[in-house]
């Protein structure tokens, strides 16, 4: 690479900047410290890397087996092979023979003797001295040589500017009284530890970032994003909102519907209703997360928070991230509010054009006044008559920038609508801490009366015909069933059961019963046509793939069957299985799977069979996959924290969560000097 070529490539790296590049800390370490001769290396070689030297004194490319380089260097002891399998024209002029070079890697023993495969190479004279502290490894794209980041981090670490920008300027008595038993260093110190440790140190708690420069990079990091989301969640405090109260009992909606409802509110249901309730009657928009189990009844919270909006005359939104879910809380808000009088509307992207014009002018026009759809509703041609409230179920899934923000004028004022984001998917502790600092959090954690546990089998996928057995005596008692499968058609990648060919299958094998097949390809009145049947039990065992995974209730389906569940994540079957045990059947999943199994394949049946609990199988969700794809933060391509683990390191988001409340309540310049810091643009994505 020239040297022309580098900064443009670190610049499509975002190393953009001394300050860009002093965080650019390393993935991992080489130990270039300690030379061997070629005969010691042979000894200690064959189970960790050596670094050893001598004169190139053979370079030949051959052909067979397969094109590669072979490359012999000797010094007094022995001579050594040098294997390339994928090799360039520079790399043959650098090894040539004659040139004197320095080689790391594992050595083995070949066919000719002892070897190094892709050693990392450099021509250096035979009295180089060696380096003073362990060598850096960086994250890399591709193009871009570790040699090139190294000297652009040496250079930004010399640079005066960055002298600045890692002053330290957090107050001394804060540090102090926060951390009296941590002896941590500047974050000056810190960052230039990280980027040249000494040959002596712990390499371990570098690998694991326990080391004490990387707690205080972590704790400025965590700092920064506390900061960010407690400034948010205040500014949000400052914007106005509609106040909606409760009415009089005579003429209100939200009495009304309770007074309609099959059944009563349970003791977590009622409490969390009155925190929402409350929250209505202040004058600034609510920004809660309601979170509850699959089937501990969330969607009655929300419809009665839609009541006492519609109560004052403003207008309510229901957004589900799939058609399915966003359907079936149409079909059971309908049925709860058309008898008393509301007009609810439906509009996903799967209406034709005319009906969906209709569904727009009635929003537009003040007619509709509880509006369900998916994310059509957030699209620029829909606009709101007067929209008070905005309930988001399964938020995660839209992705951390599509949280909603609605303001419109009501007179000269400028309202923000109140929001009621809900996720049947708990969010572990840590999570919550972190990217929900901004949110008030409520939880309904006990399930309605009736609901039974559920009993989870993991069974082979050898004992198919055993569960067709099975699933054909418990289908003859008058209950139904699921069968649910990882794909819709043949995949030559993944030979899976299909859905189609499953549904084949089970047909012949259960002549005697209605078997239906629903999945994401069908039509949206095609999917709604099988749904219905399976409810009115005119289908009696439905082959579906996920899209069943939330939002389906037929209380008389208490058996479940999920073929390849080795393929499927924690909370997709939890959420699965959630669509069972809803009647007064005893109801049973079987995780049915395919060996051999990976061991976290294997864990995480283990885990879903020992357990029910959403809030364990949540934590295990975030140590297997990690905030990112939790946060549905793949989908803005920013996670947020870079050096944090949520699982490692959640001692420290206590610790950052109170110095961040002190520096904003007694320091506001250290605030815009940290948060600019740390953040610099992505302090807005926080407020998203």
């Amino acid at each position: 690479m020239t040297t022309k070529q580098a900064p443009n490539t670190l610049q499509k790296m975002g190393l953009d900047s001394p300050m860009a590049l002093a965080l650019h800390l390393p993935s991992r370490y080489e130990d270039e410290t300690e030379l061997c001769t070629i005969e010691e290396g042979v000894i200690q070689g064959r189970f960790q890397s050596v670094q050893t030297q001598g004169v190139v004194i053979r370079n030949q490319v051959l052909f067979r087996p397969r094109r590669q380089m072979l490359v012999t260097i000797e010094d007094d002891t022995a001579t050594l092979q040098l294997r390339f399998l994928n090799f360039y024209p520079s790399q043959q002029k650098q090894m040539a023979v004659g040139t004197h070079i320095r080689v790391r890697g594992e050595i083995r023993e070949g066919f000719q003797g002892s070897e190094m495969v892709h050693p990392t190479v450099r021509a250096v004279t035979p009295d180089a001295p060696l380096p003073t502290s362990l060598t850096p490894v960086y994250p890399a794209s591709a193009g871009v040589s570790q040699a090139a980041i190294r000297k652009a981090v040496t250079q930004a670490l010399r640079d005066p500017s960055l002298q600045d920008s890692l002053s330290e300027f957090l107050p001394q008595k804060l540090m102090t009284e926060l951390l009296p038993s941590h002896d941590w260093p500047n974050l000056q110190s810190a960052i230039t530890y990280l980027h040249q440790p000494p040959a002596d140190a712990d390499t371990q708690a570098l690998l694991e970032r326990t080391h004490r420069a990387w707690r205080r990079v972590q704790f400025e990091e965590l700092l920064a994003q506390q900061i960010s989301l407690k400034r948010a969640h205040a500014i949000r405090r400052e914007r106005q909102a509609p106040r909606f109260k409760q009415q009089a009992e005579s003429k209100s909606l939200e009495a009304g519907l309770l007074k309609a409802l099959p059944f009563q509110l349970t003791t977590a249901q009622a409490r969390v209703w009155d925190e929402i309730g409350n929250d209505l009657s202040q004058s600034f928009p609510m920004n809660r997360l309601l979170q509850g189990d699959v089937g501990s009844g969330k969607t009655v919270v929300a419809a009665l928070a839609a009541a006492r909006v519609m109560d004052h005359g403003y207008q309510a939104a229901v957004m589900a991230p799939t058609e399915i879910l966003a359907e079936q809380h149409y079909l059971k808000m309908k049925e709860w509010f058309e008898p008393l009088g509301v007009q609810v509307a439906w509009l996903s992207g799967s209406l034709k054009a005319k009906e969906k014009r209709l569904a727009q002018e009635m929003i537009e026009g003040g007619g509709a006044q509880l509006i369900i759809g998916t994310h059509a509703l957030i699209q620029e041609n829909v606009s709101f008559a007067k929209l008070g409230l905005a309930v988001i179920d399964e938020q995660h899934r839209f992705g951390v920038r599509q949280r909603l923000e609605i303001q419109q004028r009501v007179g000269s004022e400028l309202f923000y609508c109140h929001q009621l984001m809900m996720s049947a998917t708990p969010i572990p502790r840590t999570l919550a801490m972190t990217y929900y600092a901004d949110l008030d959090v409520s939880a309904i954690d006990e399930l309605p009366p009736g609901r039974k546990p559920i009993a989870t089998k993991v069974i082979k996928a050898s004992r198919r015909d055993e569960v067709i057995g099975g699933l054909q005596s418990w289908l003859s008692k008058g209950l139904q069933a699921y069968w649910v499968c990882p794909l819709i058609e043949e995949s030559e990648a993944l030979q899976l059961q299909t859905a189609v060919e499953s549904f084949e299958q089970l047909t012949q094998a259960l002549p005697e019963f209605k078997v239906g097949l629903v999945h994401g390809r069908l039509k949206s009145e095609e999917k709604a046509a099988v749904m219905a049947a399976f409810k009115a039990n005119q289908i009696q065992l439905l082959v579906a793939t996920t899209v069943i995974e939330v939002g389906v209730d037929v209380p008389n389906a208490a058996l479940m069957v999920i073929e390849h569940a080795e393929r499927f994540g924690y909370a997709q079957i939890h959420q699965l299985r959630g669509r069972v045990g809803r009647g007064s059947a005893d109801s049973v999943c079987i995780l049915m799977y395919a060996e051999p199994l990976s061991l976290a394949a294997k864990e995480r049946l283990q885990t879903l069979r020992e357990t029910s609990d959403g809030f364990v199988i949540a934590e295990r969700d975030l140590s297997l996959r990690g905030p990112g794809e939790l946060l549905g933060a793949k989908q803005s391509g920013d996670a947020m924290l870079r050096f944090v683990d949520l699982q490692r390191d959640a001692w420290l988001i206590e610790l950052a969560q109170q110095a961040a409340e002190r520096l904003l309540a007694n320091h506001p310049d250290i605030v815009e000097r940290h948060l600019a810091r740390w953040l610099g643009s992505r302090a807005e994505f926080l407020k998203a």
